[in-house]
């Protein structure tokens, strides 16, 4: 008998980041396996369909822009109510304890005996997100505490669901399409893609992927190639509200003639924007290191990702990162010992806000190629056997299984 499930998400397509792929690939594999999905979202530009199925999964959108979200709460809630008295719904799944959160409580409130499931996929620091939601603080405690399960993306995540109150919590991160990622072209073609971004054969190239935003460092990478030799150069994959911001430094940095990477910044970065997911994997291939120096992170969608198509990586030891980067030679080192016995070291650690730390790390992973083979064996490894999103969907299949028995 199919499983019909009601989730609440602020975000979705066209508007993705890690959380909304999360729940288009899991609801994707377990559409297969006799479940179907209502999806209630924000339009958030105010152009998208009010009603649209996408992938067997039925969207509906309220609202516009941040007046949208802010009433996200509510609308979703009696649109969820009027839902309910057709379809019957066998739990609800809220993704994230933000606006999507407080409309899965409203209903759980009025409707006790439908499960409701919580996912934490927050990315932003805990101390922002307690800053927003202090004068509603019970309110929001009780999202964690009113939820029949809890799932959340990493271990740093699921401490602060028990630390708000949450009973049953389970970790089942984020992951990857493996197959979308495995290296399926030639030297040659790398070399012309390269081309085509305006790099040279042997320029050595870092890139970072992921919204413009104050949290994932990017302006510290931009420092860091002051440090490096010209041949290191810099790929900006993503969109974000720093991207004008970024453009502008980049243009202004002044040359600095002691330094190894003096010149002129703009003929070292490439910015391309948005890019489709499916083309994702092209820009990474592309690429040598993957450079992410992030102030916090739920998870890191980004990191996965980059393993996965096979780049060494260099990372903060903040929020989720530590469960999938170890990095033993580092004193920032904060990962599972159990995990790195089984994968050895994954990637390096450098410190947040330190531009020369990143290019202390690049020029380790220039200098030692068979390290550098290493690191990326292992990262390799641990993808494929942890972060798989049909292992993953299997995972929040039993969990909404058990509860709707």
């Amino acid at each position: 008998m199919t499983k019909k499930i009601l989730i609440f998400s602020v975000a979705y397509r066209p508007f993705i980041g890690g959380a909304e792929v999360a729940v288009e690939e899991i609801t994707k594999r377990l559409a297969a396996s006799g479940f179907s999905f209502d999806l209630l979202t924000v339009n958030l530009d105010g152009c998208q369909k009010r009603q649209e199925n996408i992938d067997g999964v039925n969207i509906f959108r309220m609202g516009k822009g941040s007046l949208g979200k802010l009433f996200f709460p509510f609308s979703a809630f009696f649109l969820a109510r009027r839902l309910h008295k057709k379809n019957h719904y066998d739990a609800t799944w809220a993704i994230m304890a933000n606006y999507a959160g407080f409309a899965a409580l409203f209903f759980k409130i009025f409707e006790p005996t439908v499960p409701f499931i919580l996912t934490l996929q927050e990315g932003d620091p805990l101390a922002e997100i307690k800053r927003k939601v202090w004068f509603v603080s019970p309110l929001f405690k009780m999202i964690f505490r009113r939820a029949d399960s809890v799932t959340a993306i990493s271990d740093y995540l699921a401490r602060w669901g028990k630390k708000m109150g949450a009973k049953n919590v389970k970790i089942v991160p984020n992951g990857v399409d493996i197959k979308n990622f495995q290296f399926p072209i030639s030297n040659f073609q790398k070399d012309e893609f390269r081309k085509k971004l305006g790099f040279e054969k042997d320029d050595v190239i870092l890139v970072t992927t992921g919204r413009l935003v104050k949290k994932n460092g990017v302006e510290d990478i931009i420092a860091a190639l002051k440090f490096l030799p010209e041949k290191v150069k810099l790929l900006i994959v993503g969109i974000g509200e720093l991207e004008e911001s970024l453009k502008s430094k980049v243009q202004s940095y002044p040359p600095e003639a002691d330094q190894p990477g003096a010149g002129k910044l703009q003929n070292r970065v490439r910015f391309v924007g948005f890019v489709q997911p499916e083309k994702l994997p092209e820009y990474l291939w592309a690429s040598d290191i993957f450079v992410r120096p992030s102030l916090s992170e739920g998870l890191g969608n980004s990191f996965i990702e980059a393993m996965a198509a096979g780049l060494p990586i260099i990372g903060t030891p903040v929020g989720g990162i530590p469960d999938f980067l170890f990095d033993p030679s580092s004193r920032l080192n904060l990962g599972s010992s159990e995990r790195f016995n089984l994968y050895g070291q994954t990637g390096l650690f450098c410190e947040p806000n330190n531009p020369q730390g990143i290019a202390e790390k690049v020029k380790l992973l220039l200098t030692d190629n068979s390290f550098r083979q290493k690191i990326i064996t292992n990262a390799q490894k641990l993808v494929a056997e942890k972060y798989n999103w049909n292992l993953l969907a299997q995972n929040i299949g039993k969990i909404i299984a058990n509860l709707t028995k």
